[in-house]
């Protein structure tokens, strides 16, 4: 699906291939055009629009009207959520961060990284401490403006973080987002000596973020365990806060270099 290539008899055929063909010629490159997508699955640009619309509606896809693109939509990580929630998180971590939301009235929530990416596989939140709303594109986009994608960076070499850095323009979600390279490159290196990495309405206005890390045997991030909640709330808690963050880190490390049962 990479390969660019002519229009040919290759095309596949049948609504949901093609559905998919889509999707991933999207997932590829992370965003596309309708012309990109046409090329690189051999299908027809009108068939392209009318089935970029479906899944538009269905909210598999996002259209991003500023470049033309289209990018994947907000369903797709639910789905992903799904399945990392049923094969991939321990119980007893389930259960660690369940208890870290009961503890501080905050929304919590574990994510599993592969260096600056990261996927969200299990919130803990409710009606009086609701999560993050809409968990959807921007969020996994932009690591520098979230306290998940701090850490992420963080643990990473110093020319691959720069390389994300100065490669292009960094996004402002607020106007207190940090999109200064230098500025940030302090703040890694300050959230990799200390292994809990705040935000501060980087990403939406009036809501603070932490988040710490959960380390293999070797050092190595295996994912983070994290928190939201309004500005107000972190009021004469914040080392109370950060400490019942890392100790659940600290267990949820604990359970998966244990390798505890899954199920």
């Amino acid at each position: 699906m990479g390969i660019m290539q002519e229009r040919s008899d290759a095309a596949p055929v049948g609504q949901i291939p093609r559905a998919l063909a889509v999707l991933e010629a999207v997932a590829e490159h992370g965003s596309s055009t309708a012309r990109g997508i046409a090329d690189a699955t051999a299908i027809p640009l009108p068939t392209v629009y009318r089935i970029a619309q479906e899944l538009l509606r269905a909210e598999y896809l996002v259209h991003l009207r500023d470049e033309q693109r289209f990018a994947l939509g907000y369903k797709l990580h639910r789905l992903a959520v799904g399945l990392h929630e049923h094969l991939g998180v321990p119980r007893a971590v389930r259960e660690e961060v369940r208890a870290l939301h009961r503890d501080l009235g905050m929304a919590a929530y574990l994510a599993i990284h592969r260096g600056a990416d990261f996927v969200v596989v299990h919130v803990s939140d409710s009606p009086q401490a609701p999560r993050l709303s809409p968990l959807s594109f921007g969020f996994h986009e932009s690591p520098h403006a979230t306290a998940f994608g701090k850490v992420g960076l963080a643990s990473l070499s110093v020319a691959e973080s720069d390389a994300y850095l100065t490669g292009s323009p960094l996004q402002a979600h607020t106007a207190r987002t940090l999109t200064d390279p230098e500025q940030l490159r302090t703040q890694l290196a300050e959230i990799a000596a200390r292994g809990i990495a705040w935000e501060h309405q980087e990403f939406v206005s009036g809501t603070d973020c932490v988040a710490a890390t959960i380390k293999a045997d070797d050092g190595m991030l295996i994912g983070t365990v994290a928190l939201s909640a309004p500005v107000t709330a972190y009021a004469g808690r914040v080392r109370h806060v950060e400490d019942r963050l890392r100790a659940c880190a600290s267990r949820a490390g604990r359970i998966y270099r244990l390798g505890a049962d899954h199920h």
